[in-house]
């Protein structure tokens, strides 16, 4: 008979208990698994305008770092593959909310300088074009602003969030496929090979030319400047000899700008404004920020009670005809969105008072359109086109919607030679919606950084870029997905319509054409837009489940895990 063996037996024990909690720990993530939308998350999850900087941002999220940490190096990574959007000589919204549901704005935008030309709204064009030039550069708060919210929500060692973009910026990568088409375009060639971008081989090639597919798009200088912010933080950049260098380069090309204005930069940190939408609470960036425009927007189609069956026949139409009148009467209310430290600090606050809404939407009429005077649009603002968007959700459930900008394309086409950075020239943003420019002043905005969680606890982190279109894209995504039941990928990706500065309707292609005559049969006056540039990047967290979805338009790819 064999001998009895105690040890044996506790051992096959202790396998049957760690086999049967692993069979549970199985069972338990196959249950919850299966409700999650394939090429879903679980984690944490970026989306920002290419699947390259989304990643750098998930990697950043993998090694321990914050939602913070993911957004900061994901924007460097796009001020290399998208250079035209936005770069550390910009400025950026972020709305953040942490883990305890605490929602802060970060606002550090570009402001007016000490020293500027009180005759510079003169230059402003009377049409769509370019604002080229050193006068319309605002003092940069990019930097200032990453260093704050860094120093309140970073996990990771500040100099970690610069290494991929400084091997980007110095190595090269092959010309992204989005960028090589922009410069392309007739309009935006033209005005490339006219700058200093081109004439010192940054976006162009030796002949003189822009680049094309299969040319390597480098930036050595900056990679250069990048690093030697990573090592001695923001202060290199606003009182050390990056400054320095770079004021040289602007008061050369005949800007204003001095090192008194980079030294006294400050970030704006405020609460986020909290409006109701049902049973939805929206988290907007208050003005000079865009997100009471788009609030407003909202809050007035709320009123028509929209539901998946406006997806369809007659009910699709009226559903369109309210959108753009909603519009229409945003746009009559532009002037009333501007820096509140400069001016009337309460002058946007009734557009998301639910009285004023219930007044504009008696005066909306189901039947026809109205001249611009009926929407108080009397002077029409100018439309412009840029930026960049990032939405980030980490695993302690800090998210951040961030929206950075160098302004129009390329911001004012200026190039400091002495550091790499291209310069904005965000004191454009005032042309069409101020009378004057006050040195310290922010400009409006079109920038709406959005958060929204609904009361059983899912959250939607959503934000855009395309200048005058971000409003018209995110109120579409947002109606799209929480009103008309899409999906959130469908939902970013159908065609929008954008409302100019005018007030005359212009179609994305794509846009169902029966649709289309049909809106222009109830007497909206048909535009001629032709940039439809407009991107949305958002994440989302319901029961569990991450969707995260980078616009398409731009070749934008999400990530996470």
């Amino acid at each position: 008979m064999a001998k009895y063996k105690p040890w044996l037996v506790c051992c096959f024990t202790l396998l049957t208990v760690v086999c049967a909690v692993a069979f549970i720990c199985l069972c338990i993530t196959a249950l919850t698994d299966g409700g999650c939308p394939s090429g879903g998350f679980r984690r944490a999850a970026v989306a920002a305008d290419s699947e390259l900087c989304s990643d750098i941002g998930r990697s950043m999220l993998e090694q321990g770092g914050s939602a913070v940490d993911g957004t900061i190096a994901a924007l460097l990574c796009t001020s290399v593959v998208n250079p035209q959007s936005m770069g550390i000589g910009g400025g950026s919204i972020f709305t953040i909310k942490d883990k305890k549901g605490n929602i802060k704005v970060y606002n550090f935008r570009e402001v007016v300088p000490r020293s500027f030309n009180p005759d510079l709204l003169k230059e402003c064009p009377t049409k769509f074009a370019f604002s080229k030039g050193s006068q319309w550069i605002g003092v940069p708060g990019e930097l200032r602003g990453y260093e704050a919210v860094h120093k309140q929500y970073g996990k990771l060692p500040w100099a970690k969030l610069f290494e991929p973009t400084i091997s980007l910026a110095r190595e090269g990568i092959p010309l992204p496929e989005y960028l090589g088409d922009l410069l392309n375009r007739h309009v935006v060639k033209k005005s490339m090979e006219g700058s200093t971008l081109c004439s010192l081989q940054i976006i162009c090639n030796k002949n003189k030319t822009v680049l094309s597919s299969g040319d390597i798009l480098k930036f050595p200088k900056l990679a250069e400047t990048m690093e030697t912010i990573a090592e001695q933080g923001a202060d290199a950049f606003y009182t050390g000899k990056i400054g320095h260098d770079l004021i040289q380069d602007i008061q050369e090309a005949g800007g204003t700008l001095s090192m008194a204005d980079l030294k006294s930069f400050q970030v704006r940190v405020v609460d986020a404004w909290t409006v109701p939408l049902g049973n939805i609470q929206m988290y907007i960036a208050p003005p000079p920020a865009g997100g009471a425009l788009l609030a407003f927007i909202l809050g007035l189609l709320k009123e028509f009670s929209m539901s998946p069956d406006f997806q369809h026949g007659d009910r699709k139409t009226q559903m369109y005809h309210h959108y753009l009148e909603a519009v229409k009467f945003a746009n009559g209310q532009k002037r009333n969105i501007n820096d509140p430290v400069f001016n009337n600090r309460r002058s946007a606050d009734h557009l998301i008072d639910p009285s004023f809404t219930k007044h504009i939407r008696g005066l909306i009429s189901s039947t026809r359109t109205f001249n611009n005077s009926y929407y108080n649009n009397i002077k029409p603002t100018s439309d412009q086109m840029g930026t960049t968007h990032v939405s980030v959700l980490d695993e302690d459930g800090l998210v951040v919607s961030a929206t950075s900008t160098i302004n129009q394309l390329f911001g004012g086409s200026v190039y400091s030679q002495r550091t790499g950075i291209i310069l904005n020239n965000q004191l454009a943003d005032f042309c069409g919606r101020a009378d004057t420019l006050r040195a310290g002043e922010q400009p409006p905005s079109s920038m709406t950084p959005v958060i929204l969680e609904s009361k059983s606890g899912s959250i939607l982190v959503i934000g855009g870029s395309g200048g005058s279109l971000i409003t018209s894209a995110v109120a579409l995504s947002i109606i799209n997905h929480l009103w008309l039941g899409m999906n959130l990928e469908d939902a970013i990706a159908a065609p929008i319509i954008f409302v100019d500065a005018n007030n005359n309707v212009n179609f994305e292609p794509g846009f169902n054409k029966s649709l289309e005559n049909s809106l222009i049969g109830l007497g909206h006056k048909r535009g001629g837009w032709e940039y439809f540039l407009n991107v949305v990047n958002a994440v989302e967290k319901e029961k569990g489940c991450i969707v995260a979805v980078s616009d398409k338009r731009k070749r934008g790819k999400s990530s996470g895990y």
